[in-house]
């Protein structure tokens, strides 16, 4: 369903005021020679400290920045060439941003949202009924999203992405502020999801608690290229007598950059 071989971004950065300059523009490497696969039904975290390329990596499967070197395909497509089209394949939730309509009621985002995937009235009813039902969003429908807590806005938009049944759902940092309460309710629905419908689900949080509950497989990234793929008792298994998987994803963060 995710196919990245031999990906590579650089970003081209230019030092201090033009005046100033001393040796010309600056290359950085965001992201080094990256390849992973993620078959159709997998729940797989995607870890990694700030600026490890985490960001670049989704923004490159969602179409939003093309590769500098290497091959990505999901969903039997390349993402930034065929981003359009990708988009009715997939779901796409930033815990930090929201997709919906600030002004508006939640109930006016999601016929936005249907008209933008162009699916039919029938199906978008049926698919709301159910999200309603198992995110518990309809006491706060006619609520413009501006007025929602942070916990009734991510179920809100949790429910956008997902209106028009993409095979593949992106998160990132869905959980992020949300009480423990709210985050309980997330992490369930997103396991029945997952076990129910065969969503792939592929999953960024620097809340190892997610990784824990929800991830079968982990993979690392570390200054742009991947550290470990596996699973959770495998990623253990780095760091003998370690019994934290905090401390065993922190020790992995802080090995020596490779040249």
């Amino acid at each position: 369903m995710i196919e990245l071989d031999g990906v590579g971004r650089s970003f081209t950065v230019r030092q201090g005021p033009r005046w100033r300059r001393r040796g010309g523009p600056r290359v950085v490497h965001a992201v080094r020679d990256l390849s992973f696969h993620v078959a159709a039904g997998e729940f797989v975290g995607y870890l990694g400290p700030n600026g490890a390329g985490k960001s670049t990596t989704i923004k490159m499967l969602t179409g939003i920045l093309a590769p500098t070197s290497g091959r990505i395909q999901v969903a039997g497509l390349d993402p930034s060439r065929r981003r359009a089209v990708l988009a009715r394949r997939i779901g796409v939730v930033f815990g930090q941003r929201t997709t919906l309509w600030w002004d508006l009621p939640l109930r006016d985002s999601f016929h936005l949202v249907r008209h933008l995937y162009k699916v039919d009235r029938t199906v978008h009813a049926a698919r709301l009924a159910e999200l309603c039902e198992v995110l518990e969003l309809g006491g706060f429908l006619d609520t413009p999203v501006r007025q929602l807590s942070l916990g009734q806005r991510v179920r809100g938009d949790i429910a956008a992405a997902l209106l028009h049944d993409p095979a593949v759902l992106v998160l990132d940092e869905p959980t992020i502020g949300l009480d423990v309460v709210s985050k309980a309710a997330v992490r369930e629905f997103l396991r029945t999801l997952n076990a129910e419908r065969g969503t792939t689900v592929l999953l960024t949080t620097h809340d190892l608690g997610d990784i824990e509950r929800l991830c079968r497989r982990v993979m690392l990234i570390d200054h742009g290229r991947l550290a470990f793929d596996g699973t959770v008792d495998e990623l253990r298994a780095t760091a003998p007598g370690e019994t934290s998987i905090e401390d065993v994803v922190t020790r992995l963060y802080t090995r020596p950059s490779p040249s």
